[in-house]
């Protein structure tokens, strides 16, 4: 029995102890240095935000080369202005052209003062998961009473309600640094592991390793449908809402 538990405690520290392994003398530290495989380097971003070396960046301000309808694939109508990536009121929804699994996802984004098209929809958007899965955008700055908590900025649409409202006011920035793990599926289209995200808003965390229920619904129960790599998807709803340095880092 002692050596069963200890061998549990050892895969925690990045190794599987084997059946010789149990013969070591583990008083010496030697016994518990793992020396590969070597992490790659990646070099971080030179300023606040920046992509680090090894992201692939999404929108840097000069083009929409990396996006497209997500209604039919052709080119996106949402309009570029003074570096900014803008929708507004029937412009659609867009992807990115690659589709990804587990990602750390960057992305800024700006609710602009004077637009209000009306109640339940201001500042209304939303960054999609693999076109399945919606952080929410609204302008809840200082006042999630606007909206359901589920629905509310920083939210997992109708699943996650975030730990706290960390929203800057319309004119401002908002920054969402996303940490997504992807589902997996059975051959069957069961779900062999469900997919989990983290959300920092502003520098604040209000998603803490969240177990997604399955595709976002505005009506009825999450349920999951078995898929593959999928696109990053921004929500066109009406409001006026612009974007700007999106970066994503496969994981």
């Amino acid at each position: 029995m002692k050596k069963i538990l200890f061998y549990i405690g050892l895969t925690g520290l990045g190794f599987t102890a084997s059946a010789q392994d149990t013969k070591k003398d583990y008083s010496k530290p030697e016994a518990t240095e793992v020396w590969s495989p070597t992490p790659k380097i990646v070099a971080p971003g030179k300023e606040n935000d920046a992509p680090p070396s090894d992201a692939i960046v999404l929108f840097s301000g000069k083009d929409q080369g990396n996006w497209v309808s997500s209604k039919d694939g052709a080119a996106s109508q949402w309009e570029l202005q003074n570096g900014v990536l803008v929708t507004e009121k029937g412009a659609g929804n867009i992807q990115t052209k690659q589709k990804f699994g587990d990602c750390q996802l960057h992305i800024e984004f700006m609710m602009y003062p004077g637009s209000d098209p009306g109640h339940l929809n201001e500042g209304n958007s939303g960054v999609y998961l693999q076109e399945r899965y919606e952080v929410q955008i609204y302008d809840s700055h200082q006042d999630a009473s606007k909206i359901y908590v589920n629905g509310q900025c920083g939210s997992l649409y109708k699943q996650a309600i975030p730990l706290v409202n960390s929203t800057n006011k319309r004119g401002e920035w908002n920054v969402y640094d996303i940490y997504y793990t992807a589902p997996q599926f059975r051959h069957n289209g069961t779900v062999e592991k469900p997919a989990y995200v983290t959300v920092v808003q502003n520098g604040v965390l209000i998603i803490n390793h969240f177990e997604i229920q399955g595709t976002i619904q505005h009506a009825g129960i999450p349920r999951y449908e078995p898929h593959g790599k999928a696109s990053v998807m921004l929500q066109e709803h009406g409001a006026k809402v612009g974007f700007r340095n999106i970066w994503i880092r496969e994981l």
